[in-house]
């Protein structure tokens, strides 16, 4: 047998975009979409229970978002399979980052954290 990973197989791809249709510069508020994409390649299928990201702004302050599922479900991934959604967040910074977890659920009953890479925040030209 195979040892599995301690993502359990689980990829997260994110893909930011800045919303400036959305966004109030003036007034402190940058709108970013993050649409993610979360692969199951391990051989068994994993069920996400919960989500934990640590949301940074350019003055390193920190926001801590925990909770149940993603944009209201609790998705359960076949091996080979993926799930994909979109979200947003709100800094008051033109730049940032987030990083994070999905608690999953093996069809064994293990439960363990895949994770989400730290990926940029920015608003088009504001980083050289």
């Amino acid at each position: 047998m195979d040892d599995i990973d301690e993502s359990g197989g689980i990829i997260i791809e994110v893909k930011p975009e800045y919303s400036s249709e959305h966004s109030e510069p003036e007034q402190g508020r940058f709108v970013f979409v993050y649409y993610i994409t979360i692969r199951n390649e391990g051989e068994q299928a994993a069920q996400l229970l919960s989500r934990h990201w640590l949301i940074t702004d350019g003055n390193g302050m920190v926001e801590e978002v925990m909770g149940e599922g993603v944009i209201g479900e609790q998705p359960v991934i076949g091996a080979g399979d993926m799930h994909q959604y979109n979200s947003f967040c709100v800094l008051q910074t033109n730049v940032g980052y987030m990083e994070g977890s999905y608690r999953m659920l093996s069809e064994q009953g293990e439960i363990f954290d895949a994770p989400i890479p730290a990926f940029t925040l920015a608003v088009p030209g504001a980083l050289n």
